[in-house]
């Protein structure tokens, strides 16, 4: 065993898979979550299950661990400061900070030349009025959107609804029309040595990511640009770790930066079974202060996300040996839920 423990936020699958990657390299790991049944539990040395703000048990869980990290971002900005005071957090929380806020995202990579679909920052009805421009468009909550909560389409200004309380802050973006959607996972060291992963595509059903491969279908000018564009926001932000770059391509090739993933990204599952070095093994090393070793691409691949109900249909499959079928073992089975993966290799 190492003599390196790793903490985690989170219990989900990406908890899952980070812990599985810390095995592989002798690191222990020390999962807390505020989800009793999460998953991660069944691939950590130890788990910790407590509110988040629960001061007794976070000092527990830093007296157990080395370094700390996340597997998801909307985690209070003050938990983890005060974390990191004792173990060190990464991604800092001061990148946290910014890529969870709508406001401060655009703006951040705007500033660095990055482009990004039109927007405005709302906060009443009038702001709305003002920006009517900018639709049809969707509506976005600033902080803690993921997987299409938090986002009204807004075709006209009668689509606002009358019992809405504008109570949050929100983004108001200009509807384009896309192409394609790709992503740019890339991991980066405390030698500012990096690796940027090929371009992802990725196709979405009711704004979940169904479906990921490589190699994307681009041309040579978007796959470099996304990937200097990934490498620009992690060298900027001064960020260690894995982080997922997310764009969308309009009709006349634009590169439009959506968001930033500040950690390990559903769209790079594929990296498990299609490298040698995966997202989730790249972003433990770097966290832990690792050697980054050679990342060599074994094989083109797709991956399929397999959401509520459709566990039971592949729990019962045989696979292939170029089939790896991933089961995140979460007790219950929700619509839309994701509840496992499939990669395959392709030629």
């Amino acid at each position: 065993m190492s003599d390196i423990t790793l903490g985690i936020i989170g219990s989900g699958q990406l908890g899952s898979l980070l812990c599985q990657a810390a095995k592989k390299l002798n690191i222990k790991t020390v999962v807390i979550s505020d989800d009793e049944h999460g998953p991660a539990q069944n691939y950590s040395d130890q788990f910790i299950f407590t509110k988040y703000d629960n001061k007794d048990k976070i000092r527990e869980f830093i007296s157990k661990v080395d370094i700390v990290t996340y597997e998801f971002e909307n985690i209070p900005i003050e938990i983890l400061k005060s974390i990191d005071k004792e173990r060190k957090v990464l991604p800092r929380p001061r990148i946290n900070q910014t890529v969870q806020n709508r406001k401060l995202e655009k703006t951040f990579v705007n500033d660095l030349g990055i482009k990004t679909t039109e927007w405005a920052f709302i906060k009443s009805v009038e702001d709305v009025k003002k920006n009517k421009r900018l639709l049809p468009g969707i509506l976005k909550t600033n902080t803690l959107g993921y997987d299409g909560h938090g986002q009204f389409v807004l075709n006209s200004l009668q689509d606002i609804k009358k019992d809405w309380c504008f109570t949050a802050d929100y983004i108001l973006e200009k509807k384009v029309n896309l192409i394609k959607e790709i992503s740019v996972v890339i991991t980066r060291f405390d030698n500012d040595n990096i690796y940027t992963y090929e371009p992802i595509e990725n196709i979405h059903k009711d704004q979940i990511l169904k479906h990921s491969k490589i190699p994307a279908d681009i041309t040579d000018e978007i796959f470099k640009k996304a990937q200097f564009n990934a490498k620009l926001i992690a060298e900027k932000l001064d960020y260690i770790g894995a982080m997922c770059v997310e764009y969308f391509i309009d009709e006349n090739n634009n590169l439009l930066l959506n968001e930033i993933a500040p950690r390990v990204h559903n769209s790079g599952h594929l990296t498990i079974n299609a490298f040698n070095i995966s997202q989730f093994e790249n972003h433990v090393r770097a966290v832990c202060g690792l050697n980054n070793e050679k990342v060599q691409k074994i094989s083109n691949a797709e991956m399929i996300n397999i959401l509520g109900k459709e566990i039971e249909e592949y729990r019962s499959k045989s696979f292939s040996d170029v089939e790896f079928f991933f089961d995140y073992g979460k007790k219950k089975i929700k619509d839309k839920r994701k509840m496992g993966h499939l990669t395959i290799l392709k030629k």
